[in-house]
């Protein structure tokens, strides 16, 4: 059999735009011989379609697209169309959906399945919309036995369970033992760093333990702050690799079931050119798909913003990005000079706005209010909220959309202003450390310095006072970045760091700020997730709380 693996990008409710996307792929494939085209799941909503599913009008509109679908499946006789899309239940009791595959074939409707393992953790929640399946079954089609699952359906591997599994089914195991001669997984799997390596894995020992080739085919594509990074993949019975899709691009793979011996090696993508290019594409759908153009940055001389202006002119093209330098009274001259020559390095429109008069002006308000202190935090974050009402205008006057530059260091522990250098559209750094910051620096220059040195070398500082850096305030970032991932991502209290040879009053000094910082990051912009664990919507934890540590 030939089957297309249609790795493409939907749109979130966007349903004519993600027919549209089907009908151009039969156009193409179908007359090419291809017998059965196989698409993601959900794929008609695109995924997550979130609270879209509880609105009846959506889910007519749904229904609507299957008829079209067997319409536009009599125009290619020849070819099955394998999709991902909600469904209702047959039921009274429940949710009344299913996140389900139906496929379709010469005009009719010749086989349904539904998913039967519903993720409730991290960034999913399918239990607020679908119901399980109360049973697997296969599918027969053109001389094979299909064995559809979807996505969490095959994430039942003992092995990626070693301590306690989270479902006591596995539907691959029951499809397999139903006479299933080709496995398919359809998915919609978001990034993280190094989870293309347990896909593989994961998927490749199905088809080992079954002696039963199996196709996967993934979601690519930005939907909100996930990223989606494709990597769709097809094995022979052995577990042997016949097909693995680009990472981050829209790809069409062909294989024929039949020739079992056309296999390559696996090798997995370097782990920080994967972030950026997850960045890179999260950013860039994230402006399109929201109806943006242009981006505009402030840009400090530091780190954080050299890094998030060069996944903006990666995205949208040096044309598309303006940057602003914003000096104070604090600022150093090479918060200017350094910021000028990476603009020039990326050839973008760059503009120096001083808020020493605006800044001035605010203290001759406080006239009367603030006397006898000492300069303090107020008057700080008075100079990074003056920076973000500047980048705001010129949002609202050009239509661009702010890119706030803060990472994930500085976010746990609140080392960011409220309505300052927060205000932002979007997020790109949000979820990655301040140790990887510097590692993309590294690779956005590997092949010549687009980032300045002076940049890169310099001691982060957010220079809001005389002769500030971040580390009179935080631990060096090695060892806070250490800390937030053993906290953060391991959910390990205190005394388990501790006992791991950090310093105590260093690890709840950190614990502290991360518990008391969470009323700022529920009013962050939307942040791209590229860690196992990302502030935001797959942390979700309480804000008037008193925790103890």
């Amino acid at each position: 059999m030939i089957v297309g693996l249609a790795q493409l990008n939907p749109v979130v409710g966007d349903i004519e735009g993600n027919l549209k996307k089907i009908e151009d792929t039969l156009a193409q494939y179908s007359p090419c011989g291809v017998d059965l085209l196989i698409f993601p799941e959900l794929f008609i909503t695109g995924y997550p379609p979130r609270d879209l599913l509880e609105k009846p009008w959506f889910l007519k509109k749904v229904e609507k697209s299957v008829t079209r679908l067997r319409q536009l499946s009599l125009r290619y006789p020849g070819t099955g169309i394998l999709i991902g899309l909600p469904v209702p239940t047959d039921g009274t009791v429940g949710r009344g959906l299913y996140n389900g595959a139906i496929l379709i074939y010469q005009g009719r409707e010749i086989g349904r399945t539904a998913k039967t393992l519903l993720p409730i953790y991290d960034v999913f929640d399918e239990e607020r919309y679908f119901d399980p399946a109360p049973r697997v079954e296969t599918v027969p089609f053109k001389g094979e036995v299909l064995g559809v699952s979807i996505c969490e359906d095959a994430w039942n591997d003992p092995e990626l369970w070693p301590s306690r599994r989270m479902y006591s089914f596995d539907p691959i195991e029951a499809l397999a033992k139903q006479g299933a001669t080709l496995l398919v997984n359809i998915s919609a799997s978001p990034f993280t760093v190094g989870k293309e390596e347990i896909r593989y894995r994961l998927i490749r020992n199905h088809a080992r333990r079954h002696n039963i080739p199996f196709i996967y085919v993934n979601q690519v594509g930005g939907n909100d702050e996930l990223v989606f990074d494709g990597r769709s993949m097809a094995f022979n019975r052995r577990g042997e690799l016949l097909y693995l899709g680009a990472p981050f691009k829209e790809e069409i793979g062909i294989i024929d079931t039949e020739k079992e011996t056309d296999t390559f090696l696996y090798s997995s993508q370097d782990r920080i050119q994967s972030v950026f290019e997850a960045l890179v594409l999260g950013t860039r759908d994230y402006l399109k798909k929201c109806g943006f153009k242009k981006a505009v940055i402030g840009l400090s001389g530091g780190i954080d913003s050299a890094v998030t202006c060069c996944i903006a002119v990666e995205a949208l093209g040096r044309e598309n990005v303006l940057g602003i330098s914003m000096p104070s009274p604090y600022s150093s001259a090479g918060s200017v000079t350094d910021s000028q020559k990476l603009a020039s390095n990326l050839g973008i429109q760059f503009l120096v706005i001083p808020i020493t008069q605006v800044f001035e002006s605010y203290l001759t308000i406080f006239d009367g209010f603030l006397e006898g202190r000492r300069l303090d935090i107020a008057e700080e974050n008075l100079q990074a909220r003056i920076r973000g009402n500047i980048l705001m205008a010129f949002a609202n006057r050009f239509g661009y959309l702010v890119l706030s530059t803060g990472n994930k260091s500085e976010l746990a522990v609140g080392y960011c202003t409220l309505y300052g250098d927060m205000s932002g559209g979007l997020s790109v750094l949000a979820d990655v450390p301040k140790t990887m910051v510097y590692d993309l620096a590294g690779y956005i220059n590997r092949s010549k310095e687009i980032i300045p040195l002076e940049i890169i070398h310099k001691a982060p500082s957010a220079e809001l006072r005389p002769g500030q850096t971040d580390q009179d305030t935080l631990p060096p970032y090695p060892l806070l970045d250490q800390i937030l991932y053993l906290y953060v991502e391991e959910n390990l209290g205190v005394e388990e760091i501790v006992q791991l040879g950090l310093d105590e009053d260093t690890v709840k000094k950190v614990v502290r700020s991360v518990n008391a910082s969470e009323y700022k990051r529920r009013q962050a912009a939307p942040g791209l997730k590229v860690t196992s664990k990302a502030f935001g919507m797959g942390r979700r934890m309480p804000i008037a709380a008193r925790i103890e540590v």
